[in-house]
């Protein structure tokens, strides 16, 4: 996911956490500021077992479930967007409705976005500093 995104001009983390205690799977942002988030499911059990994807439509701009080539499609809900992934990339097979965040969330999202992201960066070349996700 992160490379077939960062391919289309997006800026990509891994696991976010959410103001409301959820955690993104894919949290994408591009040079405009709008915020693209996916929610991998990588079987039919997977996809049963969580019924809490609505939670994270407000806290971006497109919302997406991505599942691999043989997941049923029949099983999913018809308006988030669809991506078919691999582990090489993936495709859009759907593509999402947009809903535009309000102008605080989406300040508030840009900026746990930015720490989130410089705090992995300061982990990478300070080994000692440990990965505080606030």
């Amino acid at each position: 996911m992160a490379r077939a995104f960062f391919d289309l001009g997006y800026s990509v983390l891994l696991e976010v956490p959410l103001p409301n205690g959820r955690r993104a799977d894919v949290l994408a942002i591009d040079g405009g500021g709008q915020f693209l988030l996916v929610e991998v499911k990588s079987s039919v059990a997977d996809f049963r077992a969580d019924g809490k994807w609505p939670e994270y439509q407000p806290f971006c701009d497109f919302f997406y479930f991505a599942v691999p080539a043989d997941f049923p499609r029949a099983l999913l809900p018809n308006e988030p967007g669809l991506l078919i992934a691999d582990g090489y990339g993936a495709v859009v097979e759907r593509e999402a409705e947009g809903q535009a965040l309000a102008p605080a969330r989406r300040r508030a999202l840009l900026l746990r976005f930015a720490h989130l992201a410089a705090t992995r960066v300061q982990q990478l070349v300070d080994p000692r500093v440990l990965l505080a996700e606030r």
